[in-house]
């Protein structure tokens, strides 16, 4: 089997790379929506994120992939023995065809068991398959109405259900859903737009020398795709180290009353629809400071998580252009810490393992490649719990 293209590999495009791994620390952000021309390597960067997501453990005979600590009581498959049923796999990346039936993503009626056996059998589709996992959907915005409200729903409830044939059906269907998509190919419906917790702009960039690395490294992978991938191997393991030490670190992250009235705030500035936008914000500033490596949530944690929580939300009329209006921005920020009955500056100084913060996101070196380094005692420190605790698997 060929080996994926690197995440770390990957040239530029920091913003598509931290929403992914945020994602990746913090599955309750929502997943990510990656707009873009084509030839950006969308689909490359999505798809090379799977190999980094920590090893799922299941039932070892459950096609539904339930949690042997916390099993679906609900599962078709069940019940299941409490005890000696764990194995441990990969997660999964399950795509999505544009052209998919409905019967393939919600599951159906087993038709080879019902003519061999006579039994009402039920067969899986993608939303049982991506359970814990990842669902990726290229070219999202051109998906059928039909799989969009059945998408709706699962993504919505967490749930699939299935009604059809004699068969009824429930079981649990909760993934990171990524889509990409072109712009010049039509918009997203506005429902399904709102489930991406997350929405990133991304464009071939215009700087000469980074275009040649481009190049340079894909031509280098069609050559010879394992021996390009085994040179990216220790990175690769750096950075997976790097997410699971933030995953650890997740539940210990604070997030102060001065940092929910800058979301509150950003958002209503803003004029964003209902109160999605500040959940995905808290979750995602949380998760920007894990990722750091810190356990309080700061000014700058809020602001990245504006800019990538809050474009795909705002209200615009169709010729404004994507993106927030980042003076706008600072100037709601700055009033919400001129109101919160203090300088603002509640929070601690951060204190990141390894030496300090990561402004890029990418935790890039100063080799000229980026990959990130892991946290300096690599895993996270010892923390006083706090309020709020965060389950980081499904």
């Amino acid at each position: 089997m060929t080996s994926a293209y690197p995440f770390t590999a990957i040239v530029g495009m920091t913003d598509l790379r931290l929403a992914l791994l945020l994602n990746a620390v913090s599955p309750a952000v929502g997943g990510v929506l990656v707009r873009g021309e084509k030839g950006t390597a969308k689909s490359t960067a999505v798809r090379a994120l799977s190999a980094l997501l920590p090893p799922v453990e299941v039932v070892a005979w459950c096609r539904f992939s339930c949690a042997p600590a916390a099993p679906d009581p609900g599962c078709p498959d069940g019940p299941h023995p409490a005890e000696g049923n764990a194995t441990t796999r990969a997660a999964r990346l399950v795509e999505l065809p544009v052209g998919a039936s409905e019967d393939r993503l919600v599951g159906a009626l087993d038709i080879e068991r019902a003519l061999a056996e006579g039994v009402k059998a039920f067969e899986p589709g993608l939303l049982a398959q991506a359970h814990r996992g990842v669902l990726y959907v290229d070219e999202v915005n051109l998906l059928s109405d039909f799989l969009v409200d059945s998408l709706l729903d699962a993504a919505a409830m967490g749930t699939a259900y299935v009604e059809r044939e004699g068969v009824s059906v429930r079981y649990a269907s909760r993934f990171l859903l990524v889509g990409t998509m072109n712009p010049e190919e039509g918009e997203l419906r506005p429902q399904l737009l709102d489930r991406f917790g997350l929405t990133v702009e991304v464009a071939a960039s215009r700087e000469t020398d980074e275009r040649v690395e481009v190049v340079r490294r894909r031509l280098a992978y069609d050559d010879d795709p394992d021996g390009f991938a085994a040179r990216w191997a220790d990175d690769e393991e750096a950075l997976r180290q790097r997410i699971a030490a933030a995953r650890a670190l997740l539940p210990s992250v604070r997030l102060g009353d001065a940092a929910l009235r800058q979301i509150a705030a950003t958002c209503a500035a803003f004029e964003v629809d209902g109160m999605r936008a500040d959940i995905v914000m808290a979750r995602t500033a949380t998760a920007l400071a894990a990722w750091a490596g810190r356990t309080d949530v700061l000014a700058e944690d809020v602001r990245q998580a504006a800019l990538l929580a809050l474009p795909h939300r705002r209200r615009r009329s169709p010729f404004d252009a994507p993106g927030l209006d980042e003076e706008k921005l600072d100037e709601a920020l700055e009033e919400a810490r001129g109101g919160s009955g203090n300088d603002g500056d509640d929070d601690p100084e951060p204190t990141p393992p390894g030496g300090g913060r990561d402004d890029d996101g990418d935790g890039g070196r100063d080799d000229g490649r980026d990959a990130p380094e892991p946290s300096g005692d690599g895993g996270p420190r010892a923390i006083i719990s706090t309020r709020r605790s965060y389950n980081t698997e499904w």
